[in-house]
Parts: C-alpha cells; sequence; structure tokens
C-alpha cells in the first residue's frame, strides 16, 4: 500500500510517547512493503529537539500551515490507499476533514492518547477530534482496548474501532549488561496526574529506604518537588539510552495517568520496553493489565510504598530474573512494532474486503 500518515511527530521524541511509535510501526511497514509518507507540523519545540530529522524508512515531509499542507500534499492524501491521521496533530479537525474530503482509500484515525480523548470530547474540547468526524473515518485505531471499542462503535457512531496498542523496537530494547546503578527507577514526563502515585509508590519508597538507590527521568518536572536524598533525577533521557537505563535497574516503576487507568485496557509503552529489557515492572493496577501481562508471574503490582518495599527488599535475585524473563518472553510474542504493523494490515485487509463485497 502507499500509506499517507499526517502524524504528530515522528522527527522528535523530546517531550511526547509518540514518534517512538511511529518509528517502530512505519520502519516494519515498509519492511513489509509498504510505501510511506510521513507529513508533520513544524514546530519550534520539536526543531529544537530533533533526534531523527530524516528517518529511512519512509519519506518525512514538514509542512508549516494548512495552506502549505493543501498545496503541496492533496494529490498524494487524494491517490493513497490508506491515510492515517493521528491525535494532538496540530488543527488537527481541520487536516482530518481535509483528509476524510480529499482521501480515496481508506481514512483512519490513530488515537495514540484514547483516554484523554474521550475525557476532552466529554468536556466539548475538540482540539484536534470532533465527534463528528467519527463515523466519517471508516477505522478508528485506537492505543486503548476492551469496553472503550464498544463505546467508540456505539456513542460515537465508528464504523469500525479497533486496538492497535503501543509496541516496542526490538532493535532498541532487549537485555544487555549494565552495573547495576538503581534498585527502582522511573522513566515519564512530568504531569500532574502522575505525580501523586509516583510519590505514594516510589518516592515515599525511597524516604522509608534510605539504604535505597532510586532514579526518576523525564522532562517538565517543577524545580519546586523535593526529591528524596536517595533519589536522582534525570531531566531528559533520548530513546538511545533507554535500554541503557532499563538495564541499569533491578527493578522499574509504571505510573499510569489517571485518564487511562479510568479506561482501562491502556498499556504504555514504558510496560513492553521495560519487559523487552527483563527488568522486572512494579506497576499501579488498572482494568485490563491481566490480559497483558500475568500479574506475580510477569509483573508485580504495587498499591502502596510498603509493597514496592516488599517487593525490593524481599524478592531474590532468581526469582526477579525469571519474571523479567517471563515478561520479556510475552512482549516479544505480542507485542513488537512488527505485530502492529501486521494487524494494521488486516484491518485494512478487512475494510478493503467489506468494500468489494457492499460494491
Amino acid at each position: 500500500m502507499n500509506i499517507v500518515i499526517l502524524g504528530l511527530t515522528i522527527t522528535s521524541s523530546w517531550g511526547n510517547g509518540h514518534a517512538t511509535t511511529f518509528r517502530g510501526l512505519v520502519r516494519e511497514l515498509k519492511n513489509r512493503g509498504h510505501n510511506i509518507l510521513f507529513l508533520e507540523r513544524d514546530k519550534p519545540w520539536y526543531a529544537d529537539h530533533r533526534d531523527l530529522p530524516n528517518p529511512d524508512y519512509c519519506q518525512t515531509e514538514l509542512y508549516t500551515s494548512m495552506d502549505d499542507l493543501q498545496q503541496r500534499f492533496t494529490e498524494q492524501v487524494r491517490e493513497a490507499d490508506m491515510v492515517i491521521v493521528g491525535s494532538y496533530v496540530p488543527e488537527g479537525v481541520q487536516v482530518g476533514e481535509w483528509a476524510i474530503q480529499t482521501a480515496h482509500g481508506i481514512k483512519a484515525f490513530y488515537d495514540i492518547d484514547t483516554p484523554v480523548t474521550l475525557a476532552k470530547l466529554e468536556r466539548e474540547d475538540y482540539e484536534y477530534l470532533h465527534p463528528n468526524l467519527i463515523p466519517q473515518y471508516d477505522l478508528y485505531l485506537s492505543f486503548t482496548g476492551g469496553p472503550t471499542l464498544d463505546l467508540l462503535e456505539k456513542k460515537y457512531g465508528s464504523p469500525a474501532a479497533r486496538a492497535l496498542y503501543c509496541s516496542f523496537d526490538t532493535e532498541l530494547y532487549y537485555p544487555e549488561y549494565q552495573e547495576v546503578k538503581w534498585d527502582l527507577g522511573y522513566l515519564g514526563t512530568y504531569s500532574d496526574d502522575r505525580q501523586p502515585p509516583l510519590e505514594k509508590l516510589m518516592l515515599d519508597a525511597a524516604r522509608q529506604w534510605p539504604a535505597g538507590r532510586f532514579v526518576v527521568a523525564g522532562p517538565q518536572y517543577p524545580a519546586s518537588i523535593q526529591w528524596p536524598a536517595n533519589t536522582e533525577y534525570i531531566h531528559h533521557l533520548p530513546p538511545a539510552e533507554h535500554r541503557k537505563f532499563y538495564n541499569s535497574q533491578r527493578f522499574t516503576q509504571n505510573i499510569t495517568r489517571a485518564d487511562m487507568i479510568k479506561a482501562g485496557y491502556s498499556p504504555s509503552v514504558r510496560l513492553f520496553e521495560a519487559a523487552a529489557c527483563c527488568t522486572p515492572i512494579i506497576s499501579d493496577y488498572w482494568d485490563g493489565l491481566d490480559s497483558l501481562f500475568t500479574i506475580g508471574e510477569e509483573i508485580l503490582v504495587s498499591y502502596s510504598a510498603k509493597d514496592t518495599l516488599g517487593f525490593l527488599r524481599e524478592i531474590c535475585k532468581s526469582e526477579r530474573k525469571m519474571i523479567g524473563e517471563r515478561a520479556r518472553r510475552k512482549v516479544m510474542n505480542n507485542h513488537t512494532a512488527a505485530h502492529r504493523a501486521k494487524e494494521l494490515e488486516s484491518y485494512a485487509q478487512e475494510l478493503m474486503t467489506v468494500s468489494t463485497v457492499n460494491s
């Protein structure tokens, strides 16, 4: 297929989870014989942090405005076999309307932020998606599975809502020997709703265990945060350093945003990346977690600092390694970027088959 993707960003992983998702998916689509044009709005905050300005597995073009987009890329969008508009695309409603009106092929919306999107729609905040557009997209690809897919079809009128979870890049995430620097680490951009559970599950544990070694990595944390004395803070880690980071921890912490906990079935890419490195995960709980990992065998769930400390201090080295190995086996079998490329193909084939039958 010739595929056009209008996404938030593929060139910069700074402060977002979209770039790494698109990079893995697009590379695997290319490996499977598809041609991809990725269109990205040129924004100064990404221009200053472009860690992959020209991916070699797709044609990447920056545009400066809706007028620029329409003038330069109407023909490519019209002739594509599939056009995918992503969440959080600047002027996303206008981009979506134009893509739907222009494209002759499959028109899809790829929601990398489904619970956030639905919360915004409930507030009548139509930053990048309007409810009227959902029935017009042939396919709604969602980072959230479970009951949310029924909601998208029954309440919002999507003709086909399908899960397309995040994934990890097997070329970037795998076990490798590193000196263990930390007992527990957390990787994630600051958000107001994640900070309280981070305090409850990890930072309080650090305060109660002065001999432990902890680390938090990610941008946008306020300078006012009082980090425990035994907790290191790293401002930003580019994707190229994530593998080393995970392999330098005995355990890693997973914290989920409030909207995603409410929706359930919304795994973070950090879950899959850490598991791919064989680093045992201590996670908060949300509905659907047990559909991805077997709790107690492939992932650990904490409800308090006491739970976290129990895992850190009571699980022996051999059991810790077994948990990590079982989690890696699970994600290698189900959650690589190659799996997502095949799933996207199957959804496209499903729509093409229906279209052929109906015609």
